[in-house]
């Protein structure tokens, strides 16, 4: 259900602003929209697995407030961030 090791040095790689940056709002916020898009596959599936939609609320709330903090410090990048990662329609 998380993302392989793999994955998460991808998507940190394509995110990142500077060569070893994994702690930016935009690279946890690439990771968090990851693991939100491998747990809403598993739960469509899992229809009955409460646990993991707990856990999948918690992320959500986490990417909100990373997106909250985002918005307030660089509209600009806020805004490449939500393009490229297609989260809002």
């Amino acid at each position: 259900m998380s993302l392989t090791t793999a994955a998460k040095a991808e998507i940190i790689k394509t995110y990142q602003r500077s060569e070893g940056d994994t702690g930016s709002s935009e690279v946890q916020i690439a990771l968090l929209t990851g693991q939100i898009n491998n747990i809403t596959e598993h739960l469509k599936s899992h229809k009955k697995d409460v646990h993991s939609r707990h856990g999948l609320m918690n992320m959500v709330s986490q990417r909100r407030k990373l997106m909250r903090y985002l918005k307030g410090q660089n509209l600009q990048r806020y805004q490449s961030i939500i393009k490229e990662l297609d989260i809002r329609g």
